[in-house]
């Protein structure tokens, strides 16, 4: 069966002497920065009380969770032996090394700190990050593809690729997968129920659909995704993207039961 030659993408975007700027930093800054306008636009609609000063400094509050929960995560979750040895290297984010999971992790520390030091509401402002998270997905998705990392299993569909680490087998482009599903699906149906249904009247409720709804399409796009290589497959036939995938259902599930309309701000 043809497959897909991988495109001859270089993983730097602009280099100029000894500066390089690579499309992964831009996928963040891009995720960032778009999301936090949609979050404006989105604001007027929500049931609290959001101010425009709280949503600029949660931009800033954002992705210093997105950066540290990113880090930490990789740090514990795939490469906990390596790191205990070098603990230093944790702070080396150019040398790359994120963990998604993390990173949502620390979007979600960031935000309650924030909204609990002013005094605003907790799940209103984590309704809002919700329906723009899948927009910085994308962009992250894409940027594994360019850099032709996080490759798929063995595959005979046509669109299979070939990719440069393994130029003789077709594979998965799991990257364009993710960026469909938990970009562009998962973004369409947030902010399809944010317009059209009472749920962003329960404070907490998109955030959960956000939360199952990234964990089970991760769930399922890791069937075709390539294990780590340094960690296979880590529980009872599951990547370790998978383990962690399971919590995020569970609290996804649990806040949208939860959720109730006029719930209290500080939840």
């Amino acid at each position: 069966m043809p497959a897909i030659a991988f495109p001859a993408l270089d993983p730097t975007a602009i280099e100029i002497g000894p500066f390089a700027l690579r499309w992964y930093a831009l996928a963040y800054v891009a995720g960032i920065l778009l999301g936090w306008r949609h979050v404006l636009a989105l604001a007027p609609a929500s049931p609290a009380a959001l101010d425009r000063r709280l949503l600029d400094d949660a931009l800033l509050w954002a992705a210093l969770g997105i950066v540290a929960g990113g880090r930490l995560g990789y740090a514990l979750f795939y490469q906990a032996g390596h790191f205990v040895r070098q603990p230093l290297e944790i702070l080396y984010v150019w040398q790359g090394g994120m963990s998604f999971h993390g990173g949502m992790a620390g979007v979600a520390v960031a935000i309650f700190l924030l909204a609990r030091a002013r005094r605003r509401p907790v799940l209103a402002l984590a309704d809002l990050a919700a329906c723009a998270a899948p927009i910085g997905l994308f962009f992250g998705r894409i940027a594994n593809f360019i850099n032709g990392e996080l490759i798929g299993r063995p595959s005979d569909l046509p669109w299979a690729v070939l990719f440069p680490q393994d130029a003789a087998t077709p594979r998965h482009p799991s990257q364009l997968y993710e960026a469909l599903l938990e970009g562009v699906l998962l973004f369409a149906l947030l902010n399809l129920l944010w317009r059209r249904t009472a749920l962003r009247q329960r404070p907490g409720a998109l955030a959960g659909v956000f939360l199952a709804g990234y964990g089970a399409l991760r769930f399922a796009v890791e069937f075709v995704r390539e294990p780590d290589g340094h960690l296979g497959f880590v529980l009872a036939g599951q990547t370790m993207g998978q383990l962690l995938s399971l919590p995020m259902i569970a609290a996804g599930a649990a806040l949208l039961v939860l959720a109730r309309p006029g719930a209290p701000a500080r939840t």
